[in-house]
């Protein structure tokens, strides 16, 4: 295979199978415009990467490591939604971004470019997935239990709150990763869009994650693929495609 091409294909697979993963818990929690929201937020730093010539992945990181510690911090002093809070910190991040963003990159901080993926880059993805993959999975049934009842979490000794912070900052991570291969714009489709068309055929909790896994890295997988065959940016084909398996997951919904 085509170096130039294995390298996207592998920062893709492995961050469509965390995206789907992840997502299927923010579906579960009526977060999914969250998830949208946040990779806005990123706007900012993945400026400042440009800007300064560093790897605009700790720059997007950064930013949404800041964010998410004052929604934490705001939402348990005040009582306010994350919903809100995250409202809040998107139109800020992008307006501030859009400003500082130089006006060459700012197609590719929007859509992503993954194109220019190398080995290291291929690595570090591969790692940071398989972590936030690990995380997630180790709190997945308490964040479930959350979700059900907040009281009952908290009656057999779940700290629901820190558990909270953490999914968020898993978030951020997958987040960050994911604006290479789709840019600021779309991300928030490769987390919620798999978990939707997963939702819409599974039998049980089980399935659904490994479902919404596996329609993650099929969806990026195939984007990648087609953006080289016909030319085009990957992150516009790779939600296409994750559009295309909801659509098809609706003709066998279970009622």
């Amino acid at each position: 295979m085509n170096t130039d091409l294995l390298y996207p294909l592998v920062v893709g697979a492995f961050v469509g199978l965390a995206s789907g993963y992840l997502g299927s818990l923010m579906v579960l929690r009526k977060m999914s415009l969250v998830g949208d929201a946040l990779s806005h937020v990123a706007l900012p730093g993945l400026a400042l990467g440009l800007l300064f010539h560093f790897n605009p992945f700790l720059g997007a990181f950064a930013a949404l490591f800041t964010s998410i510690v004052f929604i934490w911090l705001i939402e348990n002093k005040t009582k306010l939604s994350t919903e809100t809070l995250v409202g809040i910190f998107f139109t800020l991040s992008l307006a501030v971004g859009l400003i500082i963003t130089p006006e060459p990159e700012l197609l590719e901080a929007l859509f992503g470019d993954i194109s220019k993926t190398s080995a290291p880059d291929a690595v570090i993805a591969i790692m940071l997935s398989l972590v936030a993959i690990f995380i997630v999975r180790r709190v997945y049934n308490k964040l479930v239990l959350g979700t059900i009842s907040d009281d009952l979490a908290k009656s057999v000794g779940i700290k629901t709150k820190k558990i909270d912070f953490v999914f968020l900052l898993v978030v951020a991570l997958i987040v960050a990763l994911g604006i290479k291969v789709v840019g600021t714009l779309l991300m928030g489709a490769l987390v919620i869009i798999p978990a939707a068309a997963s939702k819409n055929i599974s039998r049980n909790l089980g399935s659904y994650a490994g479902l919404s896994a596996l329609f993650g890295l099929l969806s990026s997988l195939a984007g990648i693929y087609l953006s080289s065959a016909i030319k085009f940016a990957p992150g516009p084909l790779v939600v296409l495609t994750s559009a295309a398996i909801f659509f098809i997951s609706l003709a066998f919904k279970r009622s």
